[in-house]
């Protein structure tokens, strides 16, 4: 959290090391978590992008009341409910249809470890029900409280915990194959 507020300084005195070291820090973080609410690595790295572009050409307008991480997280996952919302009016396709995260994409700039443990994974996680597969996201990558789940989705917190446990079972019944298409 120092270090944070050590980037941001820097950065709204024009410091384009710091951007780049904030960038650095969080990238990872931000991808995985675009990219288990989207399924779709390519619009998670532009998700991402955007985000931090939009970061970078506010600089010196940005007044963080709470940490860092916090706030690019919100920003990744307002950004990623965005584009869902777009696809699903441009298309009649299901999100779960669009580009969805293979071992195609193991380019090697990629972040995403394409072993066969984590694409199995990947394929379960799209098999479960949206709003339970965006709380297990958003709790276990996004490392965000229940109670900031419940507020973001507009849900109450029992909600938000029963979709994670709902979805956690669901997600061991499909990695342990007792659930089927």
């Amino acid at each position: 959290m120092i270090e944070d507020t050590l980037l941001i300084l820097k950065f709204k005195y024009g410091s384009s090391d710091a951007l780049c070291r904030i960038y650095e820090k969080y990238r990872d973080y931000l991808l995985r978590l675009a990219a288990g609410l989207i399924h779709d690595i390519d619009l998670a790295e532009d998700i991402v992008q955007d985000v931090f572009l939009g970061f970078a050409q506010s600089g010196d307008k940005i007044k963080l009341r709470g940490s860092l991480k916090g706030y690019l997280r919100k920003c990744v996952v307002n950004s990623t409910y965005n584009k869902i919302r777009a696809i699903r009016v441009r298309s009649t396709s299901n999100i779960d249809e669009v580009n969805p995260a293979t071992e195609e994409s193991n380019k090697p700039d990629r972040w995403i470890t394409c072993s066969e443990e984590s694409q199995r994974i990947r394929d379960a996680l799209v098999q479960i029900p949206s709003e339970q597969r965006e709380v297990v996201v958003l709790r276990l990558i996004g490392d965000m409280k229940f109670k900031e789940i419940a507020s973001m989705q507009t849900i109450s917190l029992k909600t938000a915990q029963s979709r994670y446990r709902y979805g956690l079972e669901k997600l061991r019944l499909q990695l342990n194959g007792e659930l089927q298409r």
